[in-house]
């Protein structure tokens, strides 16, 4: 029986978000009166969750507001971006033959990012991605975000596969070092978001495209 298993980040590697976030921060800089964000500025402010993302973009549009300021902004943020979750999001190419592929040849799957778990969830689900993912964990699940390892680990929990060769695919530094955390290999995408390449960061892989990422994958499960 095989016991391996792939977790994905989301944001900028399962899915490209950044149409659906960039509209829901507009929407949160046009209640603060501030100029529209672009698309490029936002992939690089995603990562760290929504939180962050407002204080990035207010950052560039002007002041920045301080943490208890944030919060119905982030309420604001939250349900836009849930009612218009998957308007223009979609996988990346090769993302879904990939996971198809890994299944195929028993692997787990599973989902580790700082998005809301609901979030996350819900979105999997509107992009009718739900049957690949034995976990779905987010930022909120355990109370601990990555680049903490917990979340990583949760996810190996609920897949049943801890202490099993494992691996993490993502975009950021953020994934470098949580995988790092870890004690697990990372397999870096280049199409990502990031405000400096991941191959700054050293991961044990790079990938401009999921049509290159199977091999290197089943070499790093294999050690």
């Amino acid at each position: 029986m095989t016991r391996k298993a792939v977790i994905f980040d989301l944001d900028g590697t399962l899915v490209d978000t950044a149409p659906d976030l960039w509209r829901a921060t507009n929407h949160v800089m046009s209640e603060c009166g501030r100029r529209v964000v672009t698309l490029d500025e936002v992939r690089a402010f995603v990562g760290h969750g929504a939180r962050k993302l407002i204080q990035r973009g207010l950052k560039a549009t002007g002041e920045e507001y301080d943490a208890p300021a944030i919060e119905p902004l982030y309420e604001k943020f939250v349900a836009y971006y849930r009612d218009n979750i998957a308007v223009g999001s979609v996988p990346f190419p090769g993302c879904l033959a990939l996971l198809d592929r890994l299944k195929a040849e028993g692997i787990s799957l599973g989902v580790c990012t700082n998005k809301q778990e609901g979030l996350s969830v819900k979105l999997i689900e509107t992009l009718g991605m739900t049957a690949y993912f034995d976990a779905i964990i987010g930022a909120d699940t355990i109370g601990i975000a990555k680049p903490d390892p917990a979340p990583y680990r949760e996810a190996l929990r609920r897949m049943d596969r801890q202490g099993a060769p494992s691996l993490l695919i993502g975009d950021s530094e953020t994934d470098v070092l949580t995988a790092r955390a870890a004690g697990v290999p990372i397999v870096g995408v280049t199409f990502g978001y990031t405000p400096r390449p991941i191959a700054e960061f050293s991961p044990n892989s790079l990938i401009d495209h999921f049509d290159e990422a199977y091999e290197p994958i089943m070499a790093l499960l294999e050690g």
